[in-house]
């Protein structure tokens, strides 16, 4: 995809994946002050979008969703779910960090539903193919205002990712977040400790 070729030259870079509809848009809104396309229907985002800081090399990339996308066909949901791997084995060693967006109200749900078919959940999958490319991950749970048992719903998720509950020992791995209410203390402080861990401290002034 055409789209994918055309990254800015930085040597640096933190991407935002995940499925369509969780609120990646929103939070790289929120990330970066910068207006991002959103909205409703999912798979508002099918290319790309990068936002870089003029004086740095480095840059934020909000990846396309995968998964259900209203008006989209199957083979061109395929299409972008292959752009989005391929992109990140290609530019691995410039991604510092990835943010894996999960929504709080259907992750598990959408996970058990693709477990119980026999087939690999994209969210669980790209957990550890994020891992097998040495990318450190943090896991954006997303629209927490909305979930009535905090706890109980960042374990199970936990446990769906092969992270042994309880989520409190995982808070460099698991963030719980409302991005709509600009709610990101959770994985800003996650991001910065694995960009000190990596000690690029140059990086810490963008979270």
């Amino acid at each position: 995809m055409s789209q994918f070729a055309d990254r800015p030259n930085r040597a640096d870079e933190v991407v935002l994946v995940g499925r369509s509809n969780v609120g990646k848009s929103t939070l790289m809104r929120v990330l970066t002050g910068h207006d991002v396309e959103t909205g409703r229907r999912p798979g508002v985002t099918q290319q790309p979008y990068h936002y870089d800081w003029v004086e740095a090399d480095f840059m934020i990339t909000d990846l396309p969703g995968f998964g259900f996308m209203e008006g989209v066909d199957e083979s061109r949901r395929e299409e972008i779910k292959t752009a989005v791997v391929r992109y990140l084995e290609t530019h691995a060693d410039a991604i510092r960090v990835a943010i894996l967006v999960l929504d709080a109200n259907s992750a598990v749900e959408i996970i058990d539903r693709h477990t119980a078919r026999d087939a690999v959940p994209h969210d669980v999958e790209l957990f550890y193919f994020l891992e097998e490319l040495d990318i450190p991950t943090v896991v954006a749970v997303n629209k927490m205002d909305k979930v009535e048992d905090r706890d109980d719903e960042l374990n199970a998720i936990c446990d769906r990712l092969g992270l042994h509950p309880p989520w409190q020992q995982w808070q460099d791995t698991v963030a719980p977040i409302t991005a709509k209410r600009e709610s990101i203390d959770a994985l800003t402080d996650a991001v910065r400790t694995h960009l000190k861990d990596q000690r690029r401290h140059d990086l810490l002034q963008f979270f």
